[in-house]
């Protein structure tokens, strides 16, 4: 039961799908222009990722291994489907409309697809159940975390509760696009910032996540050809 548990907090914290993984970021930064709209992505998302996991991981072994990523592509599918209709059938009409094209977008979410291929397909369904639970938590408690913030900077409110009740101009900067990434990469650097300092007091050598660190960057080494290219 131990490890089931790991499972699942790994998700929420140590390999949040978001903040350490940079998984899902088209729907972080779409989707979450208040915190309402923010968590009802992140528990949609979260049911696919559980149904489909337990579902892909009781069919893997069955399935040819030249076909899996259609196969688990179709199963992703149907639970979206289902998740789809019954967002439509109970969730405040406001919410559903805001979210539009995403919900169904959740098909080709890297998390779910992902999670599919690199645990579901090689672990047992109750283990996979709580890994998906873990990231699906993970993914909507950034989501919410982010639309929250904007929602906040942009009206003063939270869940359309008004917070601050003399602010009645919209800061439009942080409702648009652009102003979701300005949110999340300021989490994402304060979220760093302490990862680094707690590794540095731990008295450990903290290393990025794998594909951000300078050591794979070829950045430097494009620049130095283009140099040397130049020169001739």
């Amino acid at each position: 039961m131990k490890a089931l548990f790991a499972d699942m907090f790994k998700g929420i914290w140590k390999e949040n799908p978001v903040l350490v993984l940079l998984l899902g970021t088209c729907p972080t930064l779409a989707t979450t222009s208040s915190a309402a709209n923010g968590f009802a992505m992140g528990m949609a998302t979260t049911c696919v990722l559980c149904g489909s996991n337990v579902v892909i991981s009781c069919i893997a072994s069955i399935v040819p291994q030249k076909i899996r990523i259609p196969v688990y592509i179709v199963v992703i599918a149907t639970f979206v489907s289902v998740v789809d209709m019954l967002m439509k059938a109970y969730a405040p009409p406001v919410i559903y409309t805001s979210l539009g094209i995403f919900i169904p977008l959740i098909v080709v979410n890297c998390i779910v697809l992902g999670r599919a291929e690199a645990f579901a397909a090689k672990n047992g369904p109750l283990r996979s159940a709580f890994d998906g639970i873990g990231m699906g938590l993970g993914f909507a408690l950034t989501l919410t975390l982010v639309g929250a913030l904007r929602e906040f900077f942009s009206s003063g409110s939270i869940f359309e509760v008004k917070i601050i009740t003399c602010w009645t101009t919209d800061f439009l900067l942080v409702s648009a696009a652009p102003g979701a990434f300005f949110i999340l990469g300021i989490i994402l650097a304060v979220k760093n910032y302490f990862a680094s300092r707690a590794a540095v007091k731990a008295g450990k050598l903290y290393i990025p996540p794998a594909g951000l660190d300078c050591r794979r960057c070829q950045i430097c080494k494009l620049e130095k050809d283009e140099e040397k290219t130049s020169d001739f």
